[in-house]
C-alpha cells in the first residue's frame, strides 16, 4: 500500500471560493484601467515595455520552477502580476533589456531564491525596481512627455510632480494642476500618473474583497500627517498633503503593493502600523532625501519589518485556543 500522509488540523474546517489563480487574474484585472491609460499616452514603447515585462517573468519564472525541480505554476497569474507591476513601475523611455533585466530580477533574487510565492519576504517588483533604480539612474528618471509616444534619453522629456518640487520648489509645482495629475496629464511612470484609473481598480479590489482598507488608509494618513506638518509650518517651501498624495507613486504603491498578502502582515494592527511606516519614510524620503520620491523604498524597508510585526505580542494574531490576557 501506498504510504500516505496524513494532516490533522483543529475545526472549524472552513472552505474559500478564492484560489492563487484567482487573486492574481483579480489583480491583473485591476491593473487594467492604469495600464490602458498609460499604454494610451505613452505609446509604442510602453506597450513593448509592459510585453517585455511580462514575457520575460513568466519564462524566468518557468525557467526556474524547472531547474529547481518544482512544479510549473506559471498559469497561475502570479508571474504575469510581477511583470505588469514592473512595467508600469517604470518610465517608457526605459530600454526594452533593461526591462528584461528587472523581470529576472524580480522573479529569481525577487521571488525564487527564497522558495517561490508565498515565502519571499520582499515584493517582487520592487526588488527589481529599486535595483534598476540604483544601477540605471539617469534612464530610470527620464521621464517621455505624455501624447508623445518617443523613447530614448533624446525624446522631448517631462518632468513628474514630485521632480519639479523637488528641483525648483513649491513655487513652480503650484503651476500644475491637481486635476492633471487626477486625470493623467504628467510625467511620471507608465503606470502611476493616473489616479482615476488606479482608484478603479483598487474599488474593483475592494469589492472582491481581495484587499482590506487598513494599510492604504494608513499609508495615506501617516504621509498626509508628515507632510502637512510641515507644509503647516512653512507653506512657502512644502507642498501640501494633498500634493504629496496626488503625485508619484502612491496609489501605485499604497493599492496594489503594500497590500501584497505574502508581504504584508496579516493582523488589523500590523497593518495599520505597517501603512503607518511607508507613509512616514515616503514622507521622510520626499522631503528630505536625495530622491523625490519614495514609496518603493518605504515599502520594502516596510516589508522587512513584515515578520516583526506579526510575532509582537501587541500585533501578533491570537493562536487557536488561546485565552488573552484577561480573557
Amino acid at each position: 500500500m501506498k504510504d500516505s500522509k496524513l494532516i490533522v488540523s483543529a475545526s472549524p474546517h472552513l472552505w474559500a471560493p478564492d484560489t492563487v489563480s484567482l487573486i492574481m487574474w483579480d489583480v491583473v484585472i485591476a491593473l487594467l484601467p492604469a495600464t490602458i491609460v498609460g499604454l494610451a499616452l505613452f505609446g509604442l514603447p510602453a506597450v513593448f515595455i509592459t510585453l517585455t515585462c511580462i514575457f520575460v517573468a513568466v519564462v524566468t519564472e518557468w525557467l526556474c520552477q524547472r531547474v529547481m525541480g518544482r512544479k510549473v505554476t506559471v498559469t497561475d497569474g502570479a508571474a504575469v502580476v510581477t511583470g505588469l507591476l514592473l512595467a508600469l513601475n517604470l518610465p517608457s523611455g526605459v530600454p526594452l533589456w533593461m526591462a528584461a533585466v528587472g523581470s529576472v530580477i524580480a522573479i529569481i533574487f525577487g521571488k525564487q531564491v527564497y522558495g517561490g510565492l508565498g515565502n519571499n519576504p520582499f515584493n517582487p517588483a520592487l526588488v527589481a525596481r529599486v535595483f534598476l533604480l540604483i544601477s540605471w539612474p539617469l534612464q530610470m528618471t527620464t521621464w517621455p512627455e505624455p501624447g508623445l509616444g518617443e523613447t530614448g534619453l533624446d525624446a522631448i522629456t517631462k518632468a513628474t510632480p514630485l521632480g519639479v518640487l523637488k528641483e525648483q520648489g513649491i513655487e513652480a509645482a503650484s503651476q500644475i494642476p491637481l486635476i492633471h495629475s487626477f486625470l493623467g496629464n504628467v510625467g511620471g511612470c507608465i503606470g502611476e500618473v493616473s489616479v482615476l484609473a488606479l482608484l478603479m481598480g483598487a474599488i474593483y479590489l475592494f469589492w472582491k474583497g481581495h484587499i482590506t482598507w487598513q494599510t492604504p488608509l494608513s499609508f495615506m494618513a501617516g504621509l498626509a500627517v508628515f507632510t502637512g506638518v510641515f507644509w503647516l509650518m512653512d507653506n512657502t517651501q512644502y507642498a501640501n498633503p494633498i500634493y504629496h498624495i496626488l503625485n508619484g507613486g502612491f496609489f501605485l504603491g499604497a493599492f496594489f503593493m503594500a497590500t501584497d498578502m505574502v508581504t504584508s502582515p496579516i493582523t488589523t494592527r500590523g497593518m495599520i502600523i505597517f501603512g503607518l511606516g511607508c507613509g512616514l519614510i515616503t514622507g521622510i524620503i520626499r522631503l528630505f532625501g536625495g530622491y523625490p520620491e519614495g514609496v518603493s523604498f518605504s515599502i520594502l524597508l516596510m516589508n522587512a519589518l513584515t515578520p516583526l510585526l506579526d510575532r509582537w505580542k501587541f500585533t501578533h494574531p491570537v493562536k487557536f485556543g488561546e485565552v488573552k490576557s484577561g480573557g
